[in-house]
């Protein structure tokens, strides 16, 4: 009862200033529906991602793609792996809709994560229903996708499982954005201020899956460090069924079916595993 109580009074907060935003715009780099679906029964499918642009070759050639499974005779447990190092602060940002998901765009660049001393900065967050991962061969209902950048132009995603159930408090912040948002590819609303603390939770951060992958998405870039908590959060139908209503065609799935593994390590950060 009391964490449903602290959960209300964040939504309370977060909803006061979601309400102060500006009219909705539209964006002129918007996903669009005639480049890439997630139907795998179309020419623009997951399955012809690499033939549609040469610059999007990897999606179909990569040897490095995401999402993956995480499955439990593949995975190596370790306990020297350091525990995520979160710096996260309120700030600006712009939500948009482009076609195949809803996007936070973090301004101002205040927040970040470090992984072995290099800061990866918060550019932009969004969701895939359901879960892009999957966990010993079962993907969740919600995946959220923290996406971060080094000086360097190393990626780095931070990717947040969920199961139905009650709901979300940063999606419930968001509600009144979303349903504005419904349907309008390109269209986007900027909020005065969003805390990206409110999805990241502090004690998941020493428990989470690493693997080296890619963008789930076209160009499907390769390198990037993924880091996905194995903690599975809760998220309302609701919620769901509104991040999907959002979208072109009202589409019940922008999950990019599982890639192979190709014999990469997988790790899982386990601080309580002894040697």
């Amino acid at each position: 009862m009391e964490n449903l109580t602290k959960q209300a009074l964040i939504c309370s907060l977060l909803t006061a200033l979601v309400l102060s935003s500006c009219p909705i715009t539209m964006s002129e780099n918007a996903h669009s529906e005639d480049e890439y679906t997630y139907d795998i029964n179309s020419k623009t499918g997951p399955d012809h991602w690499g033939e549609l642009k040469p610059e999007w070759n990897l999606c179909k050639k990569g040897s490095m793609q995401s999402p993956i499974d995480f499955s439990n005779d593949k995975v190596k447990k370790e306990t020297n792996l350091e525990e995520l190092q979160i710096n996260y602060k309120p700030s600006k940002a712009i939500i948009k809709n482009r076609g195949t998901d809803i996007k936070v765009e973090w301004k101002g660049k205040k927040s970040n994560i470090k992984i072995n001393g290099t800061k990866y900065t918060l550019l932009q967050s969004h969701w895939h229903s359901p879960s892009e991962h999957a966990i010993d061969g079962t993907r969740l209902d919600l995946e959220l996708h923290m996406v971060h950048q080094s000086p360097s132009g190393q990626l780095a995603v931070v990717g947040i499982m969920y199961r139905a159930g009650i709901a979300d408090p940063f999606l419930s912040s968001l509600k009144e954005v979303l349903e504005a948002l419904s349907d309008k590819t390109g269209a986007e609303r900027e909020v005065d201020e969003l805390d990206p603390n409110v999805v990241m939770e502090r004690e998941s951060a020493a428990f989470y899956y690493r693997y080296i992958g890619s963008l789930t998405s076209p160009p499907c870039s390769e390198n990037v460090i993924w880091t996905v908590f194995r903690e599975v959060r809760s998220v309302s139908q609701d919620q769901i069924k509104l991040l999907q209503e959002a979208v072109e065609d009202h589409a019940s799935s922008n999950a990019r079916p599982l890639q192979k593994l190709n014999n990469r390590l997988v790790q899982f950060n386990d601080p309580a595993v002894k040697d």
